[in-house]
């Protein structure tokens, strides 16, 4: 018989500056202490994601275009492959004509990097969609998780009257690629309210395919 290839040992040099263990607390609310960084997205960031642009701009007029919409708090330990990043996104509860409030919604730069979603209160949908066509709107309330495999678009939406709240957790070297959804004219389905009390999805007429606009 051949001789088997020698197993090939583990890395297990440290780096110059390792890294410390970080303890966080987060709340149901998505409160995070010992978060490292924290953003928000007001109505006015949001221009061109919802695809009814009349009921759009009517809400900056009435609701301001700082209105906020959702609030991520994060923990990021550091960069490079192997690092993690952890958060909670909290989207608040509101439409914009008849498709509830969203995320912007991104691909990964790097397209293979898996992300996990947990959520911690309310309701929402994560609405999924692969460059070749396919979609998926998965249900979230307390205590489910969704695990997003790489090469899937996502977006957070909340279809309930609360805020919906996730925790997070994707490699530091993922990175975002949010001009992706732009430039096909949005996503391909919405979610929107079904008119009962409910949400459904439907296609969105504005979206042109991905594939046409990344080639």
């Amino acid at each position: 018989m051949p001789a088997m290839p020698e197993p090939t040992p583990m890395d297990l040099d440290a780096p110059d500056v390792l890294m410390q263990p970080g303890l966080l607390t987060i709340g149901a609310d998505g409160a995070m202490a010992g978060r490292t960084g924290a953003y928000d997205k007001v109505l006015g960031d949001l221009v061109g994601v919802y695809a009814d642009g009349d009921a759009f701009e009517a809400a900056v007029r009435s609701q301001g275009a700082d209105r906020l919409v959702y609030h991520v708090d994060e923990h990021r330990g550091a960069d490079g492959a192997g690092a993690l990043i952890i958060g909670t996104s909290t989207v608040l509860p509101g439409r914009i004509g008849d498709e509830f409030a969203v995320t912007r919604g991104h691909l990964h730069a790097k397209a293979d990097r898996a992300e996990l979603y947990h959520c911690l209160s309310g309701r929402g949908v994560m609405l999924l969609e692969t460059l070749s066509g396919e979609s998926k709107a998965i249900p979230l309330s307390a205590g489910e998780a969704v695990h997003v495999p790489g090469h899937w678009i996502h977006r957070s939406v909340n279809v309930g009257s609360e805020p919906f709240v996730t925790l997070f957790c994707y490699a530091a070297d993922s990175g975002q690629d949010y001009g992706l959804i732009a430039d096909a004219g949005g996503m391909a389905q919405l979610v929107v309210t079904d008119g009962a009390g409910g949400w459904t999805t439907r296609p969105n007429p504005q979206h042109v395919g991905y594939r046409a606009t990344r080639g």
